[in-house]
Formats: C-alpha cells, structure tokens, sequence
C-alpha cells in the first residue's frame, strides 16, 4: 500500500506516548520510539526488570515507574497529576504495543477525561505480526488471553465459532493443553498457526490441521500467539425440480405471474430461483 507521506513533526510534545516496543529482537524498536524514551520525562514500565534490559542497551534515563495490572488503578491518579504539570509520559508493555491484552486503558481513559494528549508510537505487535505470516484471511477478530472460567470460555468459543474471520488469540504455553479440546471441538474443519517466541534467536511456527492438534510438547514457558483460519462456507446444494414441483408450477403458471411463482416455490423447497424462473419461462412460451 502506497501513502504520500507528509512532512515529519519532530517536536516532542507533553502527554502520554503510547509506545510500541519488540516483541523479542531489541532491533525491532523504531527510531521514533528510542526519541520518545529518550525525552521522556517518565517511562511506565509493566515490569521494570523486563523493560530495563531495553532500556539499559539503549542508554536510556529516564525514570521509570512501575505500572502494571494490580497498581494501574491506584497509580492512575498519581500520573494524572504529573501530566498536567506538564510532563512527557511513556507507557511501554514487556512486549509489543500496551493496552491490547495489557494493563494501560484506565491511564488512557483518565487522560481523554481530563483532555490530556494521547500520541501513538506505533511498532511491533505479536498480533499483526501472526497475521500477516498466517495466510489465512486479512480479516480477523482479536480475542486475547482465553478466559479461565470454563462456563465463560465455551461460550465465547462458541460465538466465535460462528465467525467467518481468521480469529487471533494469546494463551500460556502451560496452559496450551487444557485449551485445545476446546478449539477442536468449536473449529473442526479449521486450521491452526501457532507461534511462539516470534522474532527471537529460537521463534517457532507450527501449522495444523485442528482435528488433528493433539497434545503439544511446548516448554512451560512464555506466551503463545494462536490464529485460527476462516471459516470455510459450505456450497448448499440446491435441490432441482422434482416432478411434484413441476405440476404445481404448470397449475399456476397461466394465473400467477413467473415472479409470483418463483417466489412460492423457492420458499416451499431448497430450489435455485434461476431454475424455477428458467422452467416458467419455457412454459410460458409453450402456451
């Protein structure tokens, strides 16, 4: 896809950024995003270990906060009041882009209500990312972490399963196991990419059939990325006229007209309204 790109504005302005960081290869990040973690006034880190090891190969300062799930509420108001004093605020995950199935809309949410600036860095994201390498269809619905009550899991995958998208959700390599009886049983007839560690040193990619996805030998550790292919649409069969449906049609065929008629018959049986209209019409002419 070809855009005409504009002018570049380089003026690091107040707000919170939300900035994409790699998904596993450090190379990964944009120059954008190493100018916005430079000039941050703050950085919010999910969790500071992970995010220093960033940090840290790009001789990055600036201070960081620790914001992650348990504390976003709370911290919330805290970061609230520095932006409005004017500070430039960083939000990061431990991977990818924050706030799709990581902690960060309330902050967002607080910011649009007290009218603070909101500025996207865009970059890596496992999703896109899975996507774009599954050859299944552009078209998908991002689901996230599969829910852990299994009355609210069935019935998720189960509406899911109506869907004609590719659908993309994430899922701990631990539990990987308990969640494929499920997918066979709502997406037989589908496939499966699933990727793990993606864009690291040893990233694996495997690809299904999800009738036969049995039990997967995956390390405990870390977190997957599952796409799961379109749904395939069956070819209804129409049925053809059978000798019955011709003898109505020729009982009503001088006092309805070819619309009138088609319109009957085709409620009444599985009938391809061409074939209906193409023997009135051969009728028609015979009188």
């Amino acid at each position: 896809m070809v855009r005409n790109f504009q002018p570049i504005n380089t003026e690091i302005k107040e707000g919170l950024y939300i900035v994409s960081t790699p998904i596993g290869n450090l190379e990964d990040i944009t120059l954008r995003a190493l100018k916005i973690l430079k000039n941050s006034n703050y950085i919010l880190c999910e969790d500071t270990r992970v995010s220093k090891i960033l940090l840290e190969k790009y001789e990055i300062k600036s201070k960081i906060i620790s914001y992650h799930k348990f504390n976003e509420k709370k911290n919330a108001f805290k970061i609230i009041e520095l932006l409005k004093k004017g500070s430039v605020i960083s939000l990061i995950s431990d991977a990818g882009t924050p706030c799709i199935s990581d902690p960060g809309s309330i902050l967002v949410n607080e910011c649009i209500n007290n009218k603070i600036d909101i500025i996207p860095v865009p970059g890596p994201s496992s999703v896109i990312t899975a996507v774009s390498m599954s050859g299944f269809s552009e078209k998908f619905i991002f689901y996230g972490f599969f829910p852990e009550k299994k009355k609210i899991l069935e019935e998720d995958l189960k509406n899911l399963s109506h869907l004609e998208t590719s659908i993309v959700f994430f899922v701990s390599s631990k539990k990987m196991n308990r969640i494929i009886p499920y997918l066979k049983k709502n997406f037989s007839g589908r496939k499966i990419l699933i990727c793990k560690e993606m864009t690291k040193y040893y990233e694996n990619f495997k690809r299904l059939e999800i009738d036969k996805l049995d039990s997967l030998n995956i390390e405990l550790k870390g977190e997957l990325t599952l796409v799961i292919s379109e749904k395939k649409l069956e070819k209804k069969n129409a049925q053809k006229l059978s000798e019955s449906d011709k003898r109505m049609i020729n009982k009503m065929i001088n006092k309805l007209s070819v619309k009138e008629i088609v319109s009957l018959v085709s409620q009444k049986n599985k009938i391809s309204k061409k074939e209906i209209y193409k023997y009135c019409v051969e009728k028609k002419n015979e009188h």
